[in-house]
């Protein structure tokens, strides 16, 4: 693995998962967000830049491989959306929950670490 690209990897796919929560359910939070639907849409341009770009590096980090790097965005995606929907919004962590953020961070640990 280059970690290097890695690094960029993960860190663009932690900052668009981030957007992404807030793009979508930023409605439930601030009114203004329910009101400026078509607007909101824009935010896809950059996000859709951070996967691509994310998407090369893992690449690279990955030595050639996609599947690595597919089943971090979704465990990553998961995880954020967890915490910060408990955060911003007040959804416990329910048992399924847990156990799904559990399935998650051993999917990146399996895809990171597994050889």
């Amino acid at each position: 693995m280059v970690i290097k690209e890695f690094l960029l990897f993960i860190s663009l796919i932690f900052l668009a998962q981030l957007v992404i929560w807030f793009q979508i359910n930023g409605q439930f939070i601030w009114p203004s967000f329910s009101k400026n639907e078509i607007l909101l849409s824009f935010v896809g341009v950059p996000i859709s830049w951070m996967l691509i770009t994310a998407t090369k590096h893992g690449y690279i980090a990955f030595e050639g491989v996609l599947w690595p790097q597919r089943l971090i965005a979704f465990a990553t995606g998961i995880i954020l959306f967890s915490l910060f929907t408990w955060v911003f919004m007040g959804e416990g962590i329910t048992t399924k929950t847990l156990i799904c953020l559990i399935l998650s961070i051993t999917i990146v640990l399996i895809q990171v670490f597994w050889r």
